[in-house]
C-alpha cells in the first residue's frame, strides 16, 4: 500500500512526496499522509499536529457558474498517524503501592496483573502526592504548579501555581488527540474543575468536554458516594440510582464504558479511541457492594494485622522482584501503635475496615476487567496502548488513628472514637457510611516506603505502581522497569506511541513545553537497564518538599502529620523543615539519612530545588492545610449577603449556595399549603454525613442541622399548619467571629454555637441553643436543593428522597449575616496571635 503525502514548507510551498506504509512503533509525525483521492468523500489525511486547530484545508475542487459544470471536493477526514494504538489510560484513587497483588499486596487485583503480564511493570514511578495535582500532571504532562495545580482545587488559592485553573497554554492529551482523528472520553472522576465553576451555569470550559474529552460520565471533585453520587453526563446531571438501591457507581461506570467502547465499534471498528478511565475506587467513601465485602472478608487477609500483613507485603514484594533483594524495611514508626497492643473492640474494627477497603480495591480492580475484556472482544487489545497507574498518590492517612464512619468528620476537627465508629460496624462500606480506614493501615499499605499520601518528600506519598502493555509492541512481557519516572511522563509517551507530535500553539495560544520525558524508550528489553532519562524532579505538596536528581533524594521531615487535617500551618515553610539526605540508587526506601555526612551535597541539592521552584511557579511556599478549604475564591456568590428563589431547582453544589457556615443568617420561605397539609422539602444542603434542612413533614415545619452525623439538632413546630399561605423562618445567632479568625491562623473562633430561632407567621413556635456548628466543610458530593431533596436525607428518620415539597413556593430568601470584628476583638485576636508567635 502506498500513501500520497504533502510536506508544507516554511515558505508555503507543497512538495508531494509518498511513503510506503511501515509497521512497528510509530515515530513522531513529519509529514501529511492522505489516503484516497483528495476531494473524495472516503479521503482520509494525518495533520502537521503542531498548530491546532489545523487551518481549514484548500478546496480540491473546481467552482464555475454551473453545478454541472463544476468539481465538488469534501475535505479529507482527519485520522491520526498509522499504526497509531488506542488508548486507554487508567489510573485509581489513594492505592498505596504495597496495595496490589501486581507489587507484591494481599489484596488480588487481577486486572492490574493481567496489564502486567501482557507488558511491563514500573516500580519507580512517581506522583506529586495528592489528587489533584497528580491528575493534572496526568493529563497534560506539565508539573502540577505549571498548571496551577499546586493542590487540590478545594484548596486553590489566588497565586498562579495553585489558583486550579489549567491555563489555555497547556492542553490536555484529550485535546491533543481529538484534534488528531482520535475519539476522545473521559469516565469517572473530575478533579480538575475550579470548585467554583462545577454549578450547571459553567463556565464549561475546564469541565472534561471543555478541555478535548467529548464524553464525560462522572462525578465532580475529590470524592463522591459510589451509592448517591452528584453524578454528571457530559453537563447535564444524572441521578439513576434513585429507586434502584443495589446502584452502584463503580459498575455504572464500567457499564457506561463499555457502552461508548461498542458504540464506536458498531459505527466504524477503525475508530481510534482515548479513554481515560478514573473510578473513584479507592479513595474514602470505601463503598464496594456487600458481595465483595463478603468475598475479601472470606479471605482473611488482615486477620493478624498491620505489622504482619507490612512483613507479608515485603516478602512477596521481594519475590516478585519489584523491590532490589538488598532494600531494607523502614521501621515501623513510634507514633503508630503496634497491633499486639490493641484490644478487642480495637482488633475487631480495624480488621473490618481493612476488609472493606481490599473489597472496594477488589471490585474496583473487576470492573476495569471488564472496559479491558471489552477491548479484548473487539479484537483490539493488540494495538492498544493501556497505562494502569494504581493510585494518584501512596495510600490516604486523612481517616485518623482510629478510622472514621463519615470521611468529612475529620476534615471538620473532630476524631472519631473508636466506641463511635462500632456503631457502625455492621453498615461500614454501605450507604450509611462514608468510611475511611485508620492511619496504620494506610503506612502497612505503603510497604516498604515511609509516610503516606500528601508527603512529597518520602516515597510512600509518590511511588505507585503502574503497569503498561501494548501487545503489538511490547514483547518484553512481565517484565519489569526501575528507572525513575514522574506522572508527567505519561503524557509525552502517548505521544510517542502514537505519533502525535505536542503542539506549539492552540487556538492562537503558544503552547508551553512539554516538561515531561517519554518512557517509550524503556518498552523494548534490551533497554530494561537503560539509564533513566528523567534525571530530575522537584516535589512540594503544602508546604513540605523534596528532589529527586540522579539518584540522590533530598527530603523534608514532615512537621504536620497528614492525619492532624485541622493543624496549625507552618509560618516559614522556605526554613523550617529539616532536610534529610538519601542516595537512592544503592538505598530504595530512603531507610539511611545522610545529610549529616554530606552537608555540601545536602546544600547543592537544595539549591537547585529552590531553581526549580521558582522555574515552576511553586513559590510562595503554603504549608496550611484543612484551613485552605476555607480561602476566599472566585464565586457567584462572592459578595452576596441576600439569596432569593422563586422557583424550585436541585442539584447545585456548594460552589454557587449560601455560606452557612460560621454566620449568622435567617431562612425565610413564603409558602402555600394546599388542601389536605403539606409536605415535602423546602431547602436544603448536605445530607445524611452533614447539613441542613427545612422541611414539612405531616405538615409540622421542621430545620434540622445535622453535625456530621455525629448529631441532629432539630426545632419543629408543634402543630401542622392549615392550608393557604404561611411564612416559616429560620433565624440563627451565632456566637463565634466567624471566618476572620483564620487570618490570624487561629481555629477557635469557628464551629461556635449560636441560638435557633423558628417561627411561623411571625410567631415563635421552637427555639434551641447549640454549642457547636460545623466549622469548615459541608459533604462536597451533596447538593443545594429547593423544592425537593436530590442524594441523601438530612434525616433519614424523617424522610427519603426525593420528598418534594407538595405545597406551593411562592418564595425563599436566606439572608447572611457575617460576624463583624469590634476594635476589640481585633485586639485580642493581635495578642492571642502574639502569644503564639512567642511560643514557638
Amino acid at each position: 500500500m502506498r500513501f500520497h503525502c504533502k510536506l508544507k514548507l516554511r515558505d508555503g510551498l507543497l512538495a508531494a512526496v509518498s511513503l510506503v506504509a511501515f509497521s512497528g512503533f510509530v515515530g513522531p509525525a513529519t509529514a501529511q499522509i492522505v489516503t484516497g483521492e483528495l476531494g473524495s468523500p472516503n479521503a482520509t489525511t494525518t495533520i502537521d499536529g503542531r498548530y491546532l486547530p489545523p487551518p481549514p484545508p484548500p478546496f480540491e475542487g473546481t467552482i464555475n457558474l454551473n453545478a454541472l459544470q463544476s468539481k465538488q471536493a469534501w475535505p479529507a477526514r482527519v485520522v491520526p498517524p498509522r499504526g497509531a494504538p488506542n488508548v486507554l489510560l487508567i489510573i485509581t484513587d489513594d492505592v498505596g503501592f504495597g496495595a496490589p497483588s501486581t507489587f507484591g499486596g494481599v489484596i488480588p487485583t487481577p486486572t492490574l496483573d493481567r496489564i502486567a503480564a501482557d507488558g511491563l511493570r514500573f516500580t519507580n514511578f512517581h506522583t506529586t502526592s495528592l489528587c489533584s495535582p497528580t491528575r493534572a500532571c496526568l493529563i497534560t504532562g506539565r508539573n502540577h504548579h505549571s498548571e496551577g495545580f499546586g493542590v487540590i482545587s478545594e484548596q486553590a488559592t489566588g497565586f498562579p501555581g495553585y489558583d486550579s485553573i489549567l491555563p489555555r497554554d497547556t492542553a490536555t492529551i484529550g485535546r491533543i488527540l481529538l484534534e488528531n482523528g482520535f475519539r476522545t472520553s473521559w469516565f469517572g472522576k473530575d478533579h480538575n474543575t475550579p470548585t467554583y465553576q462545577t454549578s450547571q451555569a459553567g463556565p464549561f470550559n475546564q469541565w472534561p468536554t471543555g478541555m478535548g474529552f467529548e464524553y464525560f460520565y462522572g462525578f465532580m471533585g475529590g470524592d463522591s458516594s459510589q451509592w448517591s453520587p452528584m453524578l454528571f453526563r457530559n453537563t447535564t446531571q444524572i441521578a439513576p440510582f434513585v429507586g434502584n438501591p443495589q446502584w452502584n457507581l463503580i459498575t455504572a461506570m464500567a457499564d457506561d464504558a463499555v457502552g461508548w467502547l461498542n458504540q464506536l465499534n458498531s459505527i466504524d471498528p477503525a475508530m481510534p479511541f482515548l479513554l481515560y478511565y478514573a473510578p473513584g475506587g479507592t479513595h474514602a467513601p470505601h463503598h464496594p457492594t456487600p458481595e465483595w465485602i463478603e468475598k475479601a472478608s472470606d479471605l482473611h487477609l488482615f486477620d493478624k494485622g498491620w505489622n504482619d500483613v507490612g512483613d507479608q507485603i515485603f516478602a512477596n514484594q521481594k519475590r516478585l522482584g519489584v523491590v532490589p533483594q538488598d532494600a531494607q524495611l523502614t521501621a515501623w514508626p513510634d507514633m503508630l501503635k503496634k497491633w499486639d497492643t490493641l484490644s478487642a473492640d480495637e482488633k475487631k474494627l480495624f480488621i473490618r475496615q481493612a476488609d472493606v477497603y481490599a473489597a472496594y480495591l477488589m471490585y474496583t480492580d473487576h470492573e476495569i476487567g471488564r472496559v479491558v475484556q471489552a477491548v479484548a472482544d473487539m479484537g483490539k487489545l493488540d494495538n492498544t496502548l493501556i497505562i494502569f497507574i494504581s493510585g494518584d498518590n501512596g495510600a490516604s492517612a486523612e481517616g485518623t488513628m482510629n478510622g472514621t464512619f463519615a470521611e468529612l468528620v475529620p476534615f471538620n476537627g473532630i476524631n472519631p472514637t473508636v466506641a463511635q465508629n462500632l456503631k457502625f460496624y455492621d453498615q461500614w462500606g454501605s450507604n450509611e457510611t462514608y468510611p475511611h480506614y485508620a492511619v496504620p493501615w494506610a503506612w502497612a499499605l505503603d510497604t516498604p516506603f515511609k509516610w503516606t499520601k500528601q508527603i512529597p518528600s518520602f516515597f510512600g506519598g509518590t511511588r505507585n505502581g503502574m503497569a503498561i502493555s501494548w501487545p503489538a509492541r511490547i514483547s518484553d512481557k512481565g517484565g519489569i522497569r526501575s528507572q525513575f519516572h514522574h506522572v508527567i511522563d505519561v503524557v509525552p509517551t502517548i505521544l510517542e506511541a502514537t505519533g502525535v507530535l505536542a503542539p506549539i500553539m492552540v487556538d492562537g495560544i503558544a503552547q508551553k513545553p512539554i516538561e515531561g520525558v517519554s518512557m517509550a524508550y524503556t518498552f523494548d528489553k534490551a533497554s530494561a537497564e537503560a539509564p533513566s532519562r528523567h534525571r530530575t524532579q522537584y516535589f512540594e505538596m503544602m508546604g513540605a518538599q523534596g528532589l529527586y536528581d540522579d539518584g540522590w533524594m533530598l527530603s523534608a521531615l514532615p512537621i504536620r502529620a497528614p492525619w492532624e487535617l485541622a493543624g496549625k500551618a507552618v509560618d516559614d515553610p522556605a526554613t523550617a523543615f529539616k532536610m534529610e539526605l538519601y542516595d537512592v540508587q544503592h538505598d530504595w526506601t530512603q531507610n539511611n539519612d545522610l545529610a549529616a555526612a554530606n552537608p555540601a551535597k545536602v546544600q547543592e541539592m537544595r539549591d537547585l530545588m529552590f531553581g526549580e521552584f521558582a522555574k515552576y511557579q511553586v513559590l510562595p511556599l503554603d504549608a496550611s492545610a484543612a484551613t485552605r478549604l476555607a480561602s476566599p475564591r472566585p464565586s457567584v456568590t462572592a459578595g452576596r449577603n441576600l439569596f432569593t428563589y422563586k422557583q424550585p431547582v436541585t442539584g447545585l453544589p456548594e460552589s454557587v449556595a449560601p455560606n452557612l457556615l460560621n454566620t449568622s443568617y435567617t431562612i425565610t420561605a413564603d409558602i402555600d399549603v394546599p388542601q389536605g397539609g403539606g409536605d415535602g422539602a423546602i431547602v436544603s444542603q448536605g445530607g445524611r454525613f452533614g447539613g441542613y434542612g427545612m422541611y414539612l413533614l405531616k405538615g409540622k415545619p421542621v430545620v434540622t442541622w445535622n453535625l456530621l452525623g455525629l448529631d441532629r439538632i432539630r426545632w419543629e413546630g408543634p402543630e401542622a399548619l392549615s392550608p393557604g399561605k404561611h411564612t416559616v423562618e429560620f433565624d440563627f445567632k451565632y456566637d463565634g467571629l466567624g471566618f476572620a479568625t483564620l487570618a490570624f491562623n487561629n481555629l477557635s473562633g469557628i464551629g461556635r454555637g449560636g441560638t435557633g430561632t423558628l417561627t411561623v407567621d411571625g410567631k415563635t413556635v421552637a427555639t434551641q441553643a447549640i454549642q457547636r456548628t460545623v466549622p469548615l466543610i459541608l459533604p462536597v458530593d451533596e447538593t443545594f436543593d429547593i423544592g425537593s431533596k436530590t442524594g441523601t436525607p438530612i434525616d433519614d428518620r424523617d424522610y427519603q428522597v426525593p420528598f418534594p415539597f407538595t405545597g406551593k413556593l411562592n418564595r425563599l430568601s436566606i439572608s447572611v449575616e457575617p460576624p463583624k470584628l469590634t476594635p476589640d476583638d481585633q485586639k485580642k485576636l493581635m495578642e492571642a496571635n502574639q502569644t503564639a508567635q512567642d511560643a514557638k
